[in-house]
């Protein structure tokens, strides 16, 4: 389990674009759940869109590299070093299957599938409740900047 603090020290994203708010598990080079609150004070809801709020796509898929980069620092037992960034190489068989609104609490599943020459392949669904939201698999590397 990680809150919110220890959130902050592994990643580095930060507001607006800080898209996980708990690790509710993690079992290091196997899985990890998180969680987002979707609140209607997030900065994307007034232009997406003003007569139905919905979370976009995009942002979704990020909340998902985000809890899968913190299962690969844990797997690796790295620290965040700002020389380092982690970066989309694919996405593939992205699915969604419904909307995410304020109110909502995204459930973010990571499962690492390999790592195999620095390239990290992780299977990744999100729910909102019992209801699959978006499913996808994503592919990231680290590089120093």
């Amino acid at each position: 389990m990680m809150d919110i603090h220890q959130i902050i020290e592994k990643l580095p994203h930060r507001y607006p674009f800080l898209l996980v708010d708990r690790v509710l598990e993690i079992e290091k080079g196997v899985s990890i759940t998180g969680l987002k609150n979707v609140s209607i004070n997030e900065p994307f809801f007034p232009g997406h869109f003003p007569h139905r709020p919905v979370m976009p796509g995009v942002l979704m898929l990020e909340a998902l590299a985000q809890v899968s980069a913190l299962l690969a620092f844990e797997t690796m037992g790295a620290e965040v070093d700002p020389d380092v960034v982690v970066y989309f190489v694919g996405i593939d068989g992205a699915r969604f299957k419904r909307p995410v609104e304020p109110g909502d609490q995204l459930i973010l599943r990571s499962k690492l599938e390999r790592n195999k020459a620095g390239i990290y392949k992780f299977n990744c669904t999100a729910h909102v409740g019992q209801e699959l939201a978006v499913q996808a698999d994503l592919m990231c590397t680290m590089r120093k900047v």
